[in-house]
């Protein structure tokens, strides 16, 4: 069962790897896009809001992650659409250490489903908080660059922006 978005407020702000759109409701951050990425969800029933104390405090951790001063996020985090598999991915995610990658294999064992690495990878496909939910650090097989919501661009500039601060 897939649940729904609700209640959501959002801002569109700019980070040095473009504009993207960060979604919080009473819980916390429910979201993070690229406004050119795959996947964007569909806001129409959204509010758009100029200041939200959510929304503030991720885009100041987003900018000092891109900055290389941040190394982990200290956001509250409300998934608020996802299978509970899907969730499990996402939590597992959140486990993989800044500076390192894991495949999609390992993430299946993670969460008990070592045989459902496809499911795993359209899991990962449609992580609703990129970034701060770390799928640009997991790589097919044999360590192979493999998609980005983002964009490949992205994911590779994710990857060295780490592999120079750790």
């Amino acid at each position: 069962m897939t649940r729904t978005y609700s209640d959501i407020v959002y801002n569109i702000l700019p980070t040095q790897l473009g504009e993207v759109l960060l979604a919080a409701n009473s819980q916390g951050l429910v979201g993070i896009w690229f406004l050119d990425q795959a996947h964007f969800p569909d806001t129409t029933d959204w509010q758009r809001v100029r200041e939200h104390r959510v929304l503030r405090e991720a885009h100041g951790q987003l900018q000092e992650y891109l900055d290389g001063l941040r190394q982990t996020f200290e956001l509250p985090l409300a998934f608020a659409s996802g299978t509970p598999f899907q969730q499990r991915v996402w939590q597992a995610l959140v486990a993989v250490p800044y500076g390192k990658t894991t495949s999609y294999s390992q993430i299946a064992s993670r969460v008990g489903s070592a045989k459902a690495v496809r499911a795993v990878g359209a899991a990962v496909g449609r992580n609703p908080l990129s970034m701060v939910v770390p799928c640009h650090r997991v790589l097919g097989a044999a360590g192979a660059l493999t998609g980005y919501a983002g964009g490949l661009e992205r994911k590779k500039a994710l990857l060295s922006l780490e592999a120079a601060h750790t």
